[in-house]
């Protein structure tokens, strides 16, 4: 596996992941993500996910598949000075955990990417 994942755990720091409006949806998340305001190498993560996904066991499901999905995809291909945020979906608990992987795989290859300006 790749580096360890710092976390993100403070409201100001998913407010202003959220701020940089740099994101990616897939079918079971939405994938934010801003460079850190430390001057880190490390790559830190957060996750949330809000009542529409359902009672407590249902969203502890959601963010618990959420972290195992980060740490063998982030910890590999995260950039290092990055922070991203991970919200659950209504479908995240129920979906596949190899599709799962594969949308967070290629999520975060498209965030990275520089965005072409529109003409």
């Amino acid at each position: 596996m790749g580096r360890p994942l710092g976390r993100l755990k403070r409201r100001e720091d998913f407010l202003r992941v959220a701020a940089a409006r740099t994101k990616r949806v897939a079918h079971g998340f939405v994938l934010q993500a801003c460079p850190s305001p430390q001057s880190s190498e490390e790559t830190r993560v957060g996750f949330t996910a809000s009542r529409k996904v359902g009672g407590a066991v249902d969203r502890n499901k959601t963010k618990r598949r959420l972290r195992v999905a980060a740490r063998h995809v982030l910890s590999e291909l995260g950039k290092p000075g990055m922070d991203y945020v991970l919200i659950g979906r209504r479908g995240t608990a129920t979906m596949a955990f190899e599709t799962l992987e594969k949308d967070l795989r290629h999520a975060v290859i498209k965030i990275s990417e520089p965005r072409r300006k529109k003409k």
